[in-house]
């Protein structure tokens, strides 16, 4: 029954002219036995051209991540890892701002699971995705495993109107990576943003090494290790030769740290990771301790024993001993070096793929360079400056920044589970705190445990200083509602706040004039409601045309129509001022009360989540599962625009001409 209804919905979309229930990827299923308790399941699945669909990692804050759900599990079956993956792509994105991973032309899933009640006839799947072209479609597709007579396996061929099965051998689809560039993402390949983004962690890398370098563990360490080399060598061009295999074995060491992390955890699973609240949790914690460590209140340090183990190689002289050399270098300036090591490989790890390698390679090359060169150059040495107090002000300026970033993590973690302890206003102000302390303690106001006296500061400092509380004093404003746009990607958004109209303003009259009850303001200040009813109630008190909003959280293109038509000052006035603005989420996880759920009349499927409430009524309703979606409508729930109902991806002159048709006929 549920197919006919189906295809009538398609047929009736089809004859409407202007919206249709789009399904664009058609899925066959087969299952392998493995031994007598272990199968495994395989989703193969045949995309439409131009469109893609988003993979297990892509990460959280970006597009909707597939679920393999096993609705059957419990008792009968346990699943042996994640469900692995064909190949897949991956692109920046900088309307979510995170590097979203998908598959184009074909995708194949594949779940190896263990039987643990033999009498388990079938296994009952279900797969949750996100499917994107210049619109966006959050898929549910339900899946039945039938168990296999023993050296057989079962293939079910499922398409909208039709179930299909057969026997045949159960082989692997082999997945091409496609080429075909992304339409959610403005550059024509994934390549270039995904260079942009590595080029961008090595650069930070770079600098961070450089910061090392500067540290009371490593500084002191150039001329003497330049002095060894300069004495042990037989002539200049064999010191140059060992300072140069000096170099490239810290460089080696590091390169080979960030391989053995990438390899540990995987390209994929550190980007997964990296965005897990628990990880976020960890990483808050790891770069507290560091800042702490950096601010004088212990030091982290490797066992003695690894050091003068490594030291005692490093007189076997030759290329060994100086490879043992470079090492001891790592170990023993590990103090210092091994935090900001940390926080990079952190950093990279969010990025995945081979960020940590390629981070790692742009702080060892800063680190090993001025060993290099000094030694190819010895007469630069007396152009140094003298170790001193200065050296650990760079350490403890390191600690305050390492600070400050680990409230990012912790906002991370805040952000997924949605708990508002770390709003935007509780952000800024700790970051106010920190780089406030920072500015007083470069003016000297401030000293902590290793500081030398200070008599006076230099010149150096005071710029430093000045520049510290420049930026300090720039983020208060921040705090009544400015956009801060040098450091928008750290702080929570503007929506994500205590007080979204600017602080000391949300108990106001204006406040309450601007927001009715069960109002928020959402993208450009524009009050928006998020439940039907309340705002169906508040347009007839206002009298106003109702525009439907179809949207989602993970929606791209719901986001890239905020950003650049609902910005144009045309559409915002006529959104502010001519409608009242109802935005239904239909990726919203919520679950509605028992008493109102209920099975679907037009797809058949049981409505249990608030999201899939708003998707039932766009199906039912308008004929179409698409986001974004537009509707304009009367108070009673007529369509104001006759010739053309809804409107999805399109421009400003055509949305602008389509709701002022819609406001126009209202009016009448």
């Amino acid at each position: 029954m549920k197919k006919y209804i189906l295809l009538l919905l398609t047929f009736l979309a089809f004859a409407n002219g202007n919206a249709q229930i789009l399904d664009p990827i058609k899925w066959t299923t087969q299952i392998e036995k493995k031994s007598e308790t272990n199968y495994v399941l395989t989703f193969n699945g045949v995309i439409e051209d131009g469109w893609h669909m988003y993979s297990q990692f892509t990460p959280d804050g970006g597009p909707l991540a597939l679920e393999v759900i096993f609705k059957n599990q419990k008792g009968n079956f346990s699943l042996i890892g994640k469900a692995k993956e064909s190949k897949t792509r991956t692109a920046y994105n900088d309307v979510f701002e995170v590097n979203e991973t998908f598959f184009e032309k074909k995708v194949q899933i594949q779940q190896e699971i263990s039987i643990l009640n033999g009498k388990l006839s079938k296994i009952e799947a279900d797969l949750n995705y996100q499917v994107c072209k210049e619109v966006c479609i959050n898929q549910e597709k339900n899946f039945s495993f039938k168990l296999p007579a023993i050296s057989k396996s079962v293939t079910e061929i499922v398409t909208v109107d039709t179930i299909k099965e057969k026997v045949i051998p159960a082989k692997p689809v082999k997945i091409e990576e496609s080429k075909t560039p992304l339409e959610e993402v403005k550059t024509d390949a994934s390549k270039p943003e995904t260079q942009k983004g590595l080029w961008t962690i090595f650069f930070i890398a770079f600098l961070s090494g450089f910061a090392a370098l500067l540290t009371p563990c490593v500084f002191p360490m150039i001329p003497m290790t330049v002095s060894f080399f300069t004495k042990q060598s037989k002539n200049k061009a064999a010191g140059v030769r060992n300072a140069i295999i000096y170099g490239i074995s810290i460089i080696a060491i590091y390169v080979i740290l960030g391989l053995l992390v990438t390899g540990i955890f995987g390209a994929d699973a550190l980007n997964a990771l990296s965005t897990n609240v628990w990880f976020n949790l960890i990483f808050f914690i790891l770069l507290v301790v560091f800042a702490v460590s950096f601010l004088g209140a212990f030091e982290i340090m490797l066992p003695n024993s690894w050091a003068n183990k490594v030291d005692s190689q490093a007189d076997r002289g030759g290329f060994i001993g100086i490879l043992f050399m470079a090492l001891a270098l790592a170990i023993v300036s590990f103090s210092c070096t091994g935090p900001i090591v940390g926080t990079l490989l952190v950093e990279a790890a969010s990025k995945g793929g081979i960020a940590p390698v390629v981070g790692m390679l742009g702080f060892s090359l800063a680190l090993a360079l001025p060993f290099m060169l000094f030694a190819m150059f010895p007469g630069w040495l007396n152009s140094l400056p003298k170790s001193g107090g200065w050296l650990n002000t760079v350490k403890v300026v390191l600690g305050f920044l390492e600070l400050a970033l680990a409230f990012k993590f912790l906002s991370n973690a805040d952000l997924v589970l949605q708990l508002h302890l770390l709003e935007r206003e509780v952000f800024l102000s700790i970051w106010i705190a920190i780089f406030g302390a920072l500015a007083f303690y470069l003016f000297g106001k401030i000293t902590l445990p290793h500081d030398s006296p200070l008599p006076h500061i230099s010149v150096g400092r005071l710029c430093l200083g000045l520049v510290t509380l420049t930026f300090t004093i720039y983020m208060i404003p921040g705090l009544w509602g400015a956009p801060l746009k040098l450091i928008n990607a750290f702080p929570p958004p503007m929506e994500y706040s205590e007080s979204p109209l600017g602080l000391g303003r949300s108990g106001s009259s204006t406040s309450a004039e601007v927001l009715p009850e069960g109002a928020k303001l959402g993208p450009h200040q524009i009050v928006v409601f998020e439940d039907y009813d309340k705002g169906l109630a508040y347009a007839k008190t206002v009298n106003k045309p109702i525009m439907l909003d179809f949207t989602g959280y993970a929606c791209v293109n719901c986001r890239k129509m905020e950003n650049n038509v609902w910005s144009d000052k045309r559409i915002l006035s006529i959104l502010k001022n001519d409608v009242v603005l109802i935005s239904l989420y239909v990726d919203d996880k919520r679950d509605l009360p028992k008493s109102e759920q209920f099975v679907s009349k037009s797809t058949g499927e049981t409505i249990e989540t608030v999201g899939d409430k708003w998707t039932d009524f766009m199906i039912s309703k308008y004929k179409t599962n698409t986001q974004p979606l537009y509707v304009l409508t009367d108070l009673e729930g007529n369509s104001l625009n006759q010739e053309k109902p809804t409107i999805s991806y399109v421009g400003v002159e055509e949305y602008e001409t389509w709701l002022k048709i819609g406001i126009s006929n209202f009016k009448k």
